[in-house]
């Protein structure tokens, strides 16, 4: 029985008897829209900044308000990867490939709210089949060993060619170079490459400052000459019917909604993966299974749907790793797991088996906060795109400023913002000579991520090639990978012979 009827009783009771926790649930989605939205400011970032105000809290309310704001910075991301094509988070990156042309287009609302309907659906989605799933999920999470995390990186790796549709010699070409940097520094081996005497960088390229110049600035600097975001007056306009146009988008694209669903789960329920592979994993799915293939890149809003729905949904995976198996699955609910020790609670499968009622309470809240995150988002949204009506000689100013700080936040050093401008320096130079920066993005975020677990299933099966046909999990995922490569050719060759 996958349901404990008994604990689901004693957690209507709980949540019953704390209302005043109720309360924390829109404070706790604005502080996370918010600071979501700024740019290099991680929903780790955000939810570390709020873990000293749960100090003061009842244990409940704490989860209530800390989940709240993971809730909402894990949507508010796409805001600024729509309007300026700056991912306030990393887990934003692929939102903002469709997302950003969109709003060029005057498109912007649109956008908007399918990110918003993805967001709401998926996360409810994911939270629905957490219920359910969460031992059986656990379970399968924890059989996943270093084999299988490298065939998930390696997979990632694949889009690459993906977002490369003029030229797959350069989009690779940039790939290789994104992997070589995310190599830099210190490996668990504990040899250093390519730091060039620098200490800061003995621990890596720093994701975000770099994500930040790719991304942003080499759009920034294409945009010098022109006066606004959006050039019709008349597309500039808030438009509340255009979000809800939008909203709705979301449930006519049901397939593209489902696959991102469920490979955010996946994902997000593997320790240290995260949103930050699924949302580009999902996006490369709904790229390669469409009918105009050709048209994502351009402002499909299919494109958003798939980032957004596997980046939102990745919450509920990384949930069911944390409660049983108390393994956070990424910095936002290493934080939550904080938070419990902060209040004396160890989470695990004995937590499970104890308190399932606490367990089915955090569940069902966080379900309610997705449908909060209704008005709450779309009042945020209505506010947030009047950005498209700010003269761009005032905006490109303020978002580099923005970027600088944000880039200083992460671990206040210079290395930041230093970081931040030598790849403002190089998403420039790609965009000049038309090579593809979200390839070397994905390149920096999984190559340190594929060189470890390559390293790790090396040392676990002595240099034995065939330690794979012991692994099933890893088969599996190796034969979806080749079906996967394997139908993008043929549908490739099909579309140019």
């Amino acid at each position: 029985m996958f349901i404990d009827f008994e604990a689901l009783n004693g957690s209507f009771a709980l949540l019953s008897n704390v209302g005043d926790a109720w309360l924390w649930v829109v404070p706790g989605l604005l502080i996370g829209l918010v600071l979501g939205a700024l740019p290099g400011i991680s929903i780790t970032m955000a939810m570390a900044l709020c873990l000293p105000l749960s100090l003061y809290m009842e244990f409940f309310p704490a989860m209530v308000f800390l989940t709240s704001v993971y809730s909402g910075a894990g949507f508010g991301g796409s805001i600024p990867a729509v309007l300026i094509n700056v991912p306030g988070t990393t887990a934003a990156v692929a939102t903002t490939f469709d997302g950003y042309p969109m709003a060029r287009k005057g498109l912007h609302n649109e956008a908007l709210g399918a990110a918003l309907g993805s967001a709401m659906v998926a996360g409810i989605i994911s939270y629905i089949l957490l219920f359910f799933l969460i031992v059986p999920l656990s379970e399968l999470v924890i059989r996943m060993g270093p084999l299988e995390m490298l065939c998930v990186a390696a997979w990632g790796l694949l889009m690459i060619g993906s977002l490369a549709e003029a030229s797959m010699v350069r989009g690779l070409l940039a790939g290789c170079i994104g992997v070589l940097i995310g190599t830099i520094g210190m490996n668990t081996a504990g040899y250093i490459r390519g730091t060039m005497g620098i200490p800061e960088l003995i621990d890596g390229v720093a994701d975000v400052p770099a994500l930040l110049g790719l991304l942003a600035a080499s759009q920034l600097f294409g945009l010098v000459n022109s006066n606004l975001i959006v050039k019709a007056s008349d597309t500039r306009a808030l438009n509340a019917k255009a979000i809800w146009s939008g909203f709705a988008e979301v449930f006519k694209h049901r397939v593209v909604l489902a696959k991102g669903t469920i490979i955010g789960i996946v994902i997000g329920a593997a320790p240290g993966v995260g949103s930050s592979v699924s949302n580009l994993l999902s996006y490369a799915e709904a790229k390669r299974t469409a009918k105009d293939p050709e048209s994502f890149g351009t402002g499909n809003v299919e494109g958003v749907i798939a980032a957004e729905s596997a980046n939102n949904s990745g919450e509920g995976g990384s949930m069911a790793t944390m409660l049983a198996l108390g393994i956070p699955g990424g910095g936002a609910t290493a934080v939550l797991l904080a938070a419990f020790a902060m209040h004396n609670i160890v989470v695990g499968p004995a937590f499970v088996d104890t308190r399932m009622d606490m367990v089915y309470a955090i569940i069902i809240n966080n379900i309610v906060q997705c449908l909060v995150l209704i008005p709450v988002g779309f009042g945020f949204i209505y506010m947030a795109t009047s950005i498209v009506k700010v003269p761009l000689s005032y905006l490109i100013p303020v978002i580099f400023v923005l970027a600088t700080f944000g880039s200083f936040a992460i671990d206040g050093s210079m290395a930041g913002p230093v970081t931040f401008a030598v790849f403002s320096v190089i998403g420039w130079v790609l965009a000049r000579y038309k090579y593809p920066a979200p390839a070397v993005v994905i390149g920096l975020l999984l190559g340190g991520m594929m060189e470890d677990e390559a390293l790790k299933t090396f040392q676990l099966s002595n240099g034995n090639a065939l330690y794979f046909l012991d692994r099933p999990g890893a088969i599996a995922l190796f034969t979806l990978i080749l079906a996967s490569v394997g139908a993008s050719i043929w549908a490739r060759r099909k579309r140019y012979v």
